[in-house]
């Protein structure tokens, strides 16, 4: 996504809260982790840090639209805190999906979107469709036999 051009919504809050240490690790010695931090997630903490709302405040100005207006905001996240209010008092609907899905949100910024369709544009005007950034079996099978190193767990 990072390499296409792709960025996170600007009224999107994104955040990073690996289960533990071990899986900075292994996303810094993959070069994984400053894509990640390219589209704003950046670390919070570990373990449940975001799941329990400790991701921080939402911006200032999306916080007033919420409330001005009523809205019913949707989250998107990795962890199981799938429920009203939960990650966040301003976040109404939440919805639990993989790592990778939870950022694909974020660059659509609206979970009504259809995942099937083009989820973005590159800055150079190519439509991006999921299977464009998607990771295959064989890659992420690679990146864990390269990088999930047993003695990251031991250190």
């Amino acid at each position: 996504a990072v390499e296409l051009g792709l960025e996170s919504q600007p009224f999107t809050k994104t955040s990073l809260s690996p289960g533990s240490g071990v899986v900075t690790k292994y996303l810094e010695v993959s070069g994984l982790l400053p894509f990640l931090q390219k589209l704003g997630f950046h670390i919070a903490g570990y373990g449940c840090m975001t799941c329990i709302g400790n991701s921080g405040p939402l911006d200032e100005e999306v916080a007033k639209a919420i409330e001005e207006n009523n809205l019913v905001v949707a989250g998107v996240l990795s962890g199981n805190r799938n429920f009203e209010g939960r990650i966040h008092p301003h976040v109404r609907a939440n919805y639990l999906a993989s790592p990778p899905l939870a950022v694909v949100y974020s660059i659509l910024g609206n979970v009504n979107k259809d995942i099937n369709g083009v989820i973005a544009t590159t800055p150079d005007g190519k439509d991006v469709y999921l299977k464009d950034i998607w990771p295959t079996r064989e890659e992420v099978a690679k990146f864990e036999e390269e990088f999930v190193k047993p003695q990251f767990f031991k250190e």
